[in-house]
Formats: structure tokens, C-alpha cells, sequence
């Protein structure tokens, strides 16, 4: 059952039962066992009238999605936000900014099991989210994103935006990665073409395209594994 399904709505983490609340799951399963929801509704704490602590976080998170780096301005205009828990947000984006420069580069993908690791935290979003992983000469992640949200499809994928960031970072190869909300780990008609659109395009710009994974909160579908990938 998702947080919005649930009544009443949650004014604060108090509100939510002992054994469903973010804070006593982190104490008891650590900090990996909490979805993207469930670490910004730590972070926000409270709702604020009639909106629950979920609600602002949830509005957060697509925010962030869709911005790395966001202002106080566009925090602050998000209901039941305010400068208290948008400074709070910032201030985590950054410290996880400095931590992450302060130990080099990225984790390593050497299977598509080590991609999945890297997006599985967007399994829990309701909408389509194609990312996108730049990786160095050894396959060492530069950066991740997401490209575009909504339907995978040739339209809404274009190469400029999936090899943006490939290209200003003078990146040797991307994987790339969409969860299906649905569920299903089978992979689309739209997905395939888009995935050979892709391929086609890397060619071109001598940046290989590792892979292209479809998942879910419980597994994956590695078109490499597959046999998927031609060129």
C-alpha cells in the first residue's frame, strides 16, 4: 500500500504507526532499506495544515528529480515547505555533494546487476523515469541523471538530452535504465526502438552504450543479457 492510500493523512512522522515510520525502519533494517520517499519524509518532518509530511515530500521529490541543484526560491514555493526545511534540504544536498567529491570517482559497473543498483531507488516513482549513467574509461560512474519522465518512447527520448552530459564530461560509454511503474519487467515495443535509436546515436559519437535496463522494485531486464543490444 503506498502513503497516499492510507487514512487519515499524516501531519507529522508522530502520526504514522511506530512500525511504519521511516526513523524506527532505519534503527531496525539500516539506511539502504528506506525508499527516496521515505528519506525525504525523515529529512522534512512535518507536514504543515492540511498537507501530510508525505504530501510535501512527495511534491519535493519530483522536484528533485528534476533539478540537481534547486533553489531556496524553488524549494520555499512548494506547500508546506518554507526556509526551515528547505535550508535542511540544501544543506543535505551539499554535504552528500562534498562527500561524494571528497572520494573520487564513482561506484563500478561491471554487470548490469551493478546498474540496478544504482537506479533501484527510483523503482518507487509513479511515472516512467529514463536515467542515464556517464561512465570514465574504466566504467567508473561520472554522473547520473534523468533524462526525461513519462512513456519511454522515440519523442520523448531524444539522444541530445541522453548524451548531453556524455559529451561535456568527455565520457567513454553510458548505461541507461527506465522502472516500469507497472510492475512488468517486460520490455516495451517503444523501448527496443528506442534502445536501438540510442545505440545508433553512441555509434556516432564513438560512446558506447553499455546496456539498457528495465525495472521494477523487484528486479530488472538486462537488454545485454538478453542479447539485445545489436548495433
Amino acid at each position: 500500500m503506498r502513503y497516499e492510500d492510507k487514512e487519515p493523512l499524516w501531519l507529522s512522522l508522530h502520526d504514522i504507526e511506530a512500525q511504519e515510520r521511516p526513523r524506527e525502519k532505519m534503527e531496525m533494517k539500516g539506511p539502504g532499506s528506506l525508499d527516496d520517499l521515505e528519506l525525504l519524509m525523515l529529512l522534512v518532518s512535518s507536514g504543515n495544515g492540511d498537507r501530510s509530511v508525505c504530501d510535501v515530500s512527495r511534491d519535493l521529490m519530483e522536484v528533485l528529480d528534476r533539478d540537481e541543484e534547486p533553489s531556496m526560491a524553488t524549494l520555499c514555493a512548494i506547500r508546506g515547505m518554507g526556509k526551515a526545511k528547505s535550508t535542511t534540504i540544501l544543506a543535505a544536498l551539499e554535504l552528500g555533494r562534498r562527500r561524494h567529491r571528497l572520494f573520487g570517482t564513482g561506484a563500478l559497473i561491471a554487470s548490469p546487476t551493478d546498474i540496478y543498483r544504482e537506479v533501484r531507488h527510483y523503482s518507487s516513482r509513479e511515472q516512467e523515469q529514463f536515467i542515464v549513467l556517464t561512465l570514465n574509461g574504466a566504467h567508473e560512474v561520472l554522473n547520473s541523471f534523468v533524462a526525461t519522465v513519462g512513456l519511454v518512447n522515440k519523442t520523448l527520448v531524444h539522444p541530445r538530452e541522453v548524451f548531453s552530459d556524455a559529451i561535456a564530461r568527455r565520457a567513454v560509454a553510458i548505461a541507461i535504465a527506465h522502472n516500469h511503474p507497472s510492475g512488468t519487467l517486460e520490455p516495451s515495443d517503444d523501448d527496443i526502438n528506442v534502445t536501438r535509436r540510442i545505440i545508433a546515436a553512441g555509434d556516432l559519437l564513438g560512446i558506447k552504450v553499455l546496456d539498457h535496463i528495465v525495472f521494477t522494485q523487484t528486479g530488472y531486464f538486462s537488454f545485454l543479457e538478453h542479447g539485445m543490444m545489436e548495433r
